[in-house]
């Protein structure tokens, strides 16, 4: 039986529809098993800027942000372009893959003819890739996902964090930061996603010519790469449970979060008590 997820109400007024830069929202006002809730203003999340309009600036300058966190390596970055520079923000590139990592498959899945995509991606190969790939990022990048944490309890909210889609690595790491104070994992995984909603979604482009580049079947074989598959977060979710055996240990070993920080961390996001 399929599960039904909880039904996060959108908070309107912090949800345009960018032009030019995808997948945005603010986590605000999603709650805590203690009875609080994400404060709005306070952590948005997005697809990279890098094609920001004007218009978008001057949204993205109204929030008042302190940091944007930018999880592209560099070769995502080469291909997209830097982000856009936001009056008194600081950039901080924290890569959560290797730029070599999965090369030759991503050239596969822009290039690739349909034969090439029913070998790789076919019989449950593209689902399972993705599930791996954040089962491995949970174990692989504690580092980085420590840095993010205790930056965010010092000194860096107002937030945004974005990858490329907004889908991904800026997913997981939201999810870990609202794991750290206490969100509802059924709220964590409503607002993951949203990322599947029409106008959010990752507009996928092909380099191939052949005349079924972009044919039905090849978007059913790719469609697991770009969807928000709760599987896919919740296989983090199990990794973390197997490698630490709570996420209370998980913070405390893995990301090496005191108790104080993820006080610290709850006060600056969290509604008051």
């Amino acid at each position: 039986m399929t599960q039904q997820l909880p039904q996060v109400p959108p908070i309107e007024a912090n949800e345009p529809e960018l032009a030019e830069v995808r997948n945005f929202r603010d986590v605000g006002g999603l709650p805590t098993t203690d009875g609080r809730a994400v404060r709005p203003g306070r952590l948005f999340r997005s697809g990279h800027l890098a094609h920001a309009t004007e218009e978008d600036v001057v949204f993205l300058d109204s929030l008042g942000l302190h940091t944007v966190f930018d999880f592209r390596n560099l070769a995502d970055r080469k291909i997209e372009g830097p982000d856009v520079e936001l009056p008194g923000v600081r950039n901080v590139n924290i890569p959560l893959n290797d730029p070599a990592d999965g090369k030759e498959f991503w050239k596969l899945v822009r290039d690739g003819d349909i034969e090439q995509l029913r070998d790789i991606l076919g019989e449950g190969k593209a689902a399972d890739r993705m599930s791996d790939s954040y089962r491995k990022m949970v174990v692989e990048r504690t580092v980085e996902h420590s840095r993010i944490l205790h930056s965010l309890a010092e000194d860096s909210l107002p937030a945004l964090m974005h990858c490329a889609a907004g889908k991904d690595r800026a997913g997981l790491s939201i999810a870990i930061t609202l794991l750290a104070v206490g969100v509802e994992r059924e709220a964590i995984e409503a607002d993951y996603v949203k990322s599947n909603d029409p106008h959010r979604r990752y507009k996928v482009r092909r380099s191939s010519t052949a005349p079924d580049a972009m044919s039905p079947e090849v978007m059913e074989l790719l469609s697991p790469l770009f969807d928000a598959r709760v599987e896919y977060l919740r296989g983090a979710f199990e990794t973390i449970e197997a490698t630490w055996g709570s996420v209370d240990a998980y913070l405390a070993e893995g990301l090496k979060l005191s108790p104080e920080t993820r006080e610290r961390l709850r006060e600056r996001l969290l509604t008051e008590a």
